[in-house]
């Protein structure tokens, strides 16, 4: 990547629209790599999470929202809690998953934005994770249906896996998603 160039939030939309999003101060980032050598998952990254914030200053909107790394981080908070400039580089991510997914970019990683929506779906439906109904979903929208079929006999066996979705009383699950997007739509 080419470092000569100085970002400048003032001329940069996807950085202000970045930061304005996600509330982070993203230009405060000076490049130290803290987060991404303490990513537990940066193998599998097509670009690292500090090139993230740099793509970011540099307006290659296209390049980090069609990235796989949006898709794989964990959200697990190691890059933030090692940051010393205190940026949610989590925050950050979950940010542009919510971006990659307004703008329909292509995503870098094909079954990840799949799995998040019928995770979201599952989660409204029942008030809680049912992952025998997620797996089965996922696999007929993906027409891969004997991929980890092993795996998943196994865990059922374990009793890690339940037939059917345990009992969700109350509507609050519901107003928290209504909340949501009501907050989307602002």
């Amino acid at each position: 990547m080419n470092t000569s160039q100085q970002p400048n939030p003032q001329d940069n939309s996807f950085l202000s629209e970045v930061v304005r999003a996600s509330g982070e101060k993203i230009s405060a980032c000076y490049q130290c790599q803290k987060c991404s050598a303490g990513c537990p998952v940066a193998y599998a990254m097509d670009i690292l999470p500090n090139q993230v914030l740099r793509h970011i200053q540099y307006d290659h909107r296209d390049r980090v929202l069609s990235s796989k790394t949006i898709w794989i981080c964990a959200s697990c908070y190691a890059c933030s809690v090692r940051c010393p400039n205190n940026i949610d580089i989590a925050k950050i991510m979950d940010t542009l998953r919510a971006m990659a997914i307004r703008s329909g970019s292509n995503p870098g990683e094909k079954e990840i934005p799949l799995f998040h929506s019928l995770f979201l779906k599952t989660i409204r439906a029942t008030g809680r994770m049912y992952e025998l109904g997620l797996i089965l979903q996922l696999k007929l929208k993906t027409r891969d249906f004997f991929k980890d079929a092993g795996l998943g006999l196994k865990m059922y066996r374990r009793g890690k896996i339940k037939l059917f979705p345990s009992k969700f009383r109350g509507s609050r699950m519901k107003e928290i998603f209504d909340a949501s997007e009501q907050g989307d739509k602002r």
